[in-house]
């Protein structure tokens, strides 16, 4: 959070009259945390940085989201479930898990868990995820076991992607439990580490010569099948974040 003696006002910033801005002041010296400052004209002077003295001191100026903004943000993280998270094991094609990315945002997922040995195993592609990867939030393991031993101290039961005879079909998972799906990549699918890990192994019948679909197309058939249940079950009538997690991640998205 930004600290700082704050007051609201109605300013022309460059092509754009009457935004509304944050001027807050600082002791000379002080950095501001939290989003950019910008310059904007004051008194027929445009201050470079986005930065004046005043009596107090330094006074940083910031845009400040709109209530039709702050609306529909809390609106969307009003909705988001915590306790169903997307793993991505050693993906290899960027493309694909970018597109995941969005899958995600767009079924609600607030958590994605990204396992790779890279030195960047998900660099974004913002033409891609059309900015989804913000609505997100991202966990790197380097492992597979560092992940799902993790996410199973943190009560999660593991369910991983996998076409064989014991797997069971992705209908017939409850996914209104803690819950984890594991996918792996597009030429070797899970690894046997996963396998041995998971609680559930599940699968999307297969008719084709080819046994498999793309990852992000195969993430959204599963997660539309978890938000169906959860719908049912009245998961997005009440927020499911405690109030101090909604707070940080209500401010994080509104860039506070």
């Amino acid at each position: 959070m930004l600290h700082g003696k704050e007051a609201e006002s109605e300013v022309s910033v460059g092509e754009k009259p009457g935004i509304r801005v944050s001027l807050r002041e600082y002791p000379t010296g002080l950095v501001p945390q939290g989003r950019g400052a910008i310059p904007i004209p004051i008194e027929n002077h445009v201050y470079e940085g986005g930065a004046f003295e005043s009596s107090l001191g330094v006074c940083y100026i910031f845009d400040m989201p709109t209530k039709e903004r702050i609306a529909r943000v809390t609106r969307v993280l009003s909705l988001r479930q915590p306790d169903l998270r997307v793993v991505l094991e050693e993906v290899t094609n960027t493309h694909n898990a970018n597109a995941v990315l969005r899958t995600c945002d767009a079924a609600g997922i607030l958590h994605i868990d990204v396992i790779g040995s890279s030195e960047d195993p998900l660099p974004i592609n913002k033409a891609i995820t059309t900015r989804a990867d913000k609505w997100v939030q991202i966990h790197f393991y380097p492992t597979t076991r560092d992940c799902l031993i993790q996410l199973k101290k943190q009560k999660f039961k593991i369910a991983a992607t996998h076409l064989g005879e014991d797997s069971i079909l992705y209908t017939e998972l409850d996914y209104t439990q803690p819950l984890a799906l594991v996918f792996g990549n597009e030429s070797e699918g899970i690894s046997e580490q996963a396998l041995d890990l998971a609680d559930y192994r599940i699968k999307i019948p297969m008719f084709g010569m080819v046994q498999s679909l793309n990852l992000s197309v195969s993430v959204g058939i599963i997660l539309y099948e978890a938000l169906r249940q959860r719908f049912d079950k009245g998961f997005y009538e009440s927020r499911r974040m405690s109030p101090e997690e909604f707070e940080e991640y209500l401010n994080k998205w509104l860039d506070l």
